[in-house]
């Protein structure tokens, strides 16, 4: 089943700031949902290699070398087969709406050297491959593709600058291309009352220009210039990618079903937007320098503010339009990716209980007031309702930052986020001179403290664990010293950091938990060394002064990344990149371990 599968590794995404897809080294986009993020799957080979449909363009040479890399600066992909035979390349690209139309897969293949023979084969299955579609072939070079698309219908056309013909509901090609000749196939969403876009003249090299310059305007606007400056930037243009222009939201991967585990049942829907993800991406935004889009996602933040519960509470993620409701399905009829079960689409988890949200969401709104622009007073009042259900609630058990299924526990890094929340709000009632009830919101507080340093310390092993009343350690510790909960040097966290050390990082790389000792999380499969993991692992010996360290772990953790930059959401035997892919959060760790990490190094006087 293996050699069905390519190595998640060996994707590289475009996309036009709706959607993305993911193409592989050997020519073929064997993921695509369309016209949304969350919309229904047109391509998913990548989920089920015989029915998940795929659009596939590749050179017949053979044993052929395969590379990819994007042009620099830019989501512009390039795919080169590299064979004694010939040499081809294959260009793709998605135009955002500054540069055409959207929803339109842009794909040109040429000949280099040589005279090769190319076959395309574009066979889309509609609505998670559940439903039937009609074909028609209209001319020589247009076919258009009708399906179901959830409770609606979707019309695909492609359009070509060579014969196509049809086979089994697919369109086909067969063709050749001498040295410096191409040919180019444009796959667009139709939409009622509007031409197609690829029928105005040269709109192929139109669109790649503007493309191109797009994507170098955008990185452009940052602020970055130290080290790893262009690791930073690709992880700053995917983050772009899976921003949905239309709504401000970023999804938290753009991609469902992926195994943490090859066989296992980790198997998400991430195609949505957590809160904890939201806060995140904040600050990494306005560290470089994209107030814009900072700005957007904050008003995004605080309309779902604006939502809250009548108790006062929030959701844990939503759609990426905001909707509440995500109810979980699995495709039985998908194998899964290397035989992976089940696949699923929707996320049971935003009817949990995450309380951590509240201080990601607060440090965020904080950052935002002081770096962006100042809250206004509806925003406040709405704060203020959020903050008080924290003070009542925080002693609750809930399923913790990594969602587990095996049952509410009182999670150390819960409890701490709370006493982030309530902290952040002090600040900014204390800044703004806003209207609050300071008095007890400090009590609370401040009895938050203490209680995680009574119930959540082991004094025997001088770490601090991951539930009340549990002995296994969490990763998410890391965090405790990064939003100033403790001193980076005080001497418990030096014991815990070291106990973390020598249990969880593995060769640089750090497991979120440790399954055993009776514990169970209520799911199958062992845990994987999660990527963002290991980059506040980064950060915090950066804190701590250890940048010899820091430094190279950092840079060993970017040997991990696959050939284009990009991380998945585990890191499995031998770095095979499992989960979903590319991960927002991982890109969004690197970012800020890396600006941590450059402006430490540098006033300590180190070069290069």
């Amino acid at each position: 089943m293996a050699n069905r599968y390519a190595p998640i590794e060996d994707y590289g995404i475009i996309g036009d700031l709706h959607t993305v897809a993911l193409v592989g080294k050997d020519g073929s986009i064997d993921f695509l949902c369309l016209p949304s993020f969350d919309s229904p799957s047109v391509f998913a080979a990548l989920l089920d290699a015989e029915r998940g449909g795929r659009f596939q363009i590749a050179p017949q040479l053979g044993e052929a070398a395969r590379k990819q890399l994007y042009l620099p600066d830019t989501n512009v992909l390039l795919t080169r087969f590299l064979s004694s035979d010939g040499v081809a390349e294959l260009s793709d690209f998605m135009p955002v709406e500054d540069a055409g139309q959207a929803h339109n897969v842009v794909r040109r293949v040429k000949t280099v050297r040589g005279e090769i023979r190319f076959r395309m084969h574009c066979a889309p299955r509609f609505d998670y491959a559940r439903a039937t579609h009609s074909v028609e072939r209209r001319g020589d070079r247009e076919v258009v593709f009708v399906g179901r698309s959830g409770a609606g219908t979707l019309t695909l056309r492609l359009c070509s600058s060579v014969e196509m013909q049809l086979a089994d509901g697919a369109a086909v090609a067969e063709f050749t291309l001498r040295a410096d000749e191409s040919a180019s196939f444009v796959l667009e969403v139709v939409v009622a009352d509007e031409a197609s876009p690829s029928r105005q003249p040269d709109y192929e090299s139109e669109a790649f220009k503007q493309t191109v310059n797009f994507w170098r305007r955008w990185v452009d606007r940052s602020t970055y210039q130290g080290r790893w400056r262009e690791t930073v930037n690709r992880s700053a243009l995917t983050l772009k990618l899976l921003t949905s222009r239309p709504h401000g939201s970023i999804v938290a991967s753009p991609t469902f079903g992926l195994p943490e585990h090859i066989g296992g049942v980790r198997n998400w829907d991430y195609r949505y937007t957590w809160i904890r993800d939201s806060s995140f991406a904040l600050y990494g935004l306005m560290r470089l320098g994209y107030t814009g889009e900072a700005e957007a996602f904050v008003r995004w933040i605080m309309a779902r503010v604006d939502e809250l519960e009548p108790d006062g509470s929030l959701q844990i993620m939503y759609g990426i339009d905001g909707r509440h409701a995500l109810p979980e399905e699995t495709l039985p009829h998908l194998e899964g990716y290397m035989g992976s079960r089940p696949v699923r689409i929707g996320n049971a988890a935003y009817t949990h209980l995450q309380l951590d949200i509240y201080g990601e969401l607060m440090d965020a709104v904080y950052l935002y007031d002081k770096y962006g622009s100042p809250i206004p007073h509806d925003g406040w009042r709405n704060i203020v309702r959020l903050i008080d259900w924290v003070c009542v609630h925080w002693r609750e058990q809930d399923e913790g930052i990594w969602e587990v299924r095996g049952g509410r526990q009182e999670f150390l890094y819960s409890r701490v986020m709370c006493w982030v929340a309530i902290d952040r709000a002090i600040r900014l009632a204390g800044k703004r001179s806003f209207p609050a009830p300071l008095a007890r919101w400090h009590d609370v507080r401040d009895t938050i403290y203490r209680d995680i340093y009574e119930r959540f310390w082991d004094p025997t092993r001088r770490v601090f664990v991951q539930a009340a009343g549990s002995s296994a350690l969490d990763a998410a510790s890391l965090l405790m010293p990064l939003i100033r909960f403790v001193s980076p040097t005080d001497p418990r966290w030096l014991s815990t950091l070291h106990a973390i050390e020598q249990e969880l990082v593995s060769d640089s790389l750090v497991y979120r938990y440790r399954l055993g000792d009776g514990y169970t999380d209520g799911l199958t499969g062992q845990e994987g060394t999660f990527s963002m993991c290991s980059f506040w692992y980064v950060e915090c010996l950066s804190r701590m002064g250890n940048l010899h360290k820091a430094r190279f772990f950092f840079e060993k953790m970017l040997g991990y990344a696959n050939h284009l930059g990009l991380y998945g959401e585990e890191l499995g035997p031998q770095a095979q990149h499992l989960g979903n892919f590319p991960q927002a959060f991982t890109h969004l760790a690197l970012i800020s371990a890396a600006f941590d990490l450059d402006r430490r190094l540098s006033a300590a006087g180190h070069a290069g």
